[in-house]
C-alpha cells in the first residue's frame, strides 16, 4: 500500500491512501503496537518469542517528536521518550486502521 499524504496534528496522524482512503491512527494506538523487537518481540527458530520488559508509558512516550520516511515503504517514528527503533511499514498503519 502506498501513502499519497501524511501529516500529523496533537494526538493523531492522519493518512490519505494512494486509493484515496483516509486514515486517522492515535499516538497512544501507534505507541502501544510498536513493531520493534523490544516491544513486539522477535521470534527465534524454534518460534519462541523474545521481547523487552513491558514499561508503563508515560505521556511523555506518547509524543510524537518526528516522523521520519524509511525507503517508499514506512515511517520511523521519533517517540519523546527517546524510543525510535520501530519501523512501521505503510501495510502495518493500513492493518492498524482496520483492526
Amino acid at each position: 500500500m502506498k501513502i499519497s499524504q501524511l501529516e500529523y496534528f496533537p494526538n493523531s496522524i492522519a493518512i490519505k491512501w494512494i486509493d484515496d482512503r483516509e486514515s486517522f491512527i492515535e499516538y497512544k494506538t501507534l505507541r502501544l503496537r510498536c513493531p520493534c523487537a523490544f516491544c513486539s518481540g522477535e521470534k527465534d527458530v524454534l518460534g519462541i518469542v523474545y521481547k523487552g520488559k513491558e514499561k508503563k508509558l508515560s505521556d511523555v512516550a506518547i509524543n510524537i517528536q518526528r516522523l521520519e520516511h524509511v525507503g517508499h515503504y514506512a515511517i520511523r517514528i521519533f517517540w519523546g521518550d527517546n524510543h525510535n527503533s520501530g519501523i512501521y511499514t505503510f501495510d502495518y498503519l493500513r492493518n492498524l486502521d482496520l483492526s
